[in-house]
């Protein structure tokens, strides 16, 4: 019962099998081979939309090189306090602008609303010396508490962002699970929306490690930069085939979005189950994650059954569930708690 986190999971068999497919005599290196080309083209019909995109191998990979194209050295970047950008991602975004500053900002469920982002915008003043404006705001989706942005949500942010002068970027470690709660298409939770530039990840929902930015609109001029950023910080692999064969399997009829439904079910089933016995659910459930307040003694009845899952700072239980979260696994930790 590994609820420790979503990249404890095995990668899925579709996905060792695309990898072993494109283990085959020569092609092309740094990306000029056929499955890279593929996977651009099955991500622009995903979109709904003409796109520049690459490939690397981490979260934090595509997050700082993402921001390195927005934010220059003596800007700023706003994001949630507890943004995966902020907490847990050792200062990349900050080592990759050269300098670029995380300017943090509250709201509950560690989602970003409104009036918290109305409120430091009109704090900027590009002509101040003594201040550092933001240049980018950066969406975690889903949040570091597991919760979701809804499509009118991230419309609203990003047209205040864009109407301050501002780029626009989202963390999709978990844009699948967002998507598979929400219902909102990729186009309409990104670009028609008004997200510049995307992080979407695909390791956390079954690849062995592959990550995409994507590049929307007028900032798909920005590719050429992005590239050789890539290069420079050792992000551009000489076999991206094996990278882009995982993206192009995750793709393939939609199973990136399966898997996601299929963990945030198992989440859902194991928040019901928390609630039946007690404890209190500390965030809503609105993907795969769950942070719950046990009651005395649970966490040891857990433990003692095998059960894995982080202590989390604000005194709540983290579990994720994940593609490979079989539903014996759901029950088995239920039971612990009867």
């Amino acid at each position: 019962m590994n609820f420790a986190s979503d990249t404890t999971a095995p990668a899925h068999p579709n996905v060792i099998s695309a990898v072993l497919s494109a283990n085959h005599d020569t092609a092309p290196s740094y990306g000029a081979d056929p499955w890279t080309n593929k996977a651009k083209n099955a991500l622009c019909d995903l979109f709904e939309t003409d796109l520049a995109v690459t490939f690397v191998n981490s979260g934090t990979a595509a997050n700082a090189l993402a921001l390195s194209l927005l934010c220059p050295p003596d800007g700023a970047i706003l994001c949630h306090e507890n943004a995966h950008i902020n907490r847990d991602e050792r200062g990349a975004p900050e080592f990759f602008t050269h300098g670029g500053k995380l300017l943090l900002l509250s709201g509950d469920h560690d989602r970003i609303f409104e009036d918290g982002l109305k409120a430091a915008l009109k704090t900027i003043d590009r002509n101040f010396v003594h201040e550092t404006p933001a240049d980018v705001l950066s969406l975690s989706q889903l949040s570091e508490a597991g919760t979701a942005y809804d499509r009118a949500l991230v419309s609203t942010l990003c047209a205040m962002a864009h109407e301050a002068g501002l780029h626009t970027h989202m963390d999709g470690a978990r844009f699948a699970n967002a998507l598979a709660n929400t219902g909102a298409s990729p186009a309409d939770m990104t670009w028609r929306a008004g997200v510049d530039v995307l992080s979407f990840g695909f390791t956390k929902n079954g690849a062995m490690g592959a990550e995409a930015v994507v590049l929307f609109g007028q900032h798909a001029k920005l590719f050429s930069s992005l590239e050789a950023r890539r290069k420079r910080s050792g992000h551009m692999p000489p076999k991206q085939r094996y990278i882009s064969a995982q993206v192009l399997a995750m793709l393939d009829n939609d199973l990136w979005l399966n898997l996601a439904r299929h963990a945030n079910a198992m989440a859902s089933q194991l928040a019901e189950g928390f609630e039946r016995s007690g404890a209190v659910l500390k965030h809503p459930v609105q993907g795969n994650e769950i942070f719950v307040c046990l009651k005395e003694g649970q966490e040891t009845q857990l433990r003692a059954a095998g059960a894995q899952f982080y202590g989390w700072l604000d005194g709540s239980a983290r579990f994720v569930t994940s593609w490979h979260t079989d539903p014996s696994d759901i029950q088995r930790a239920l039971a612990a708690l009867a």
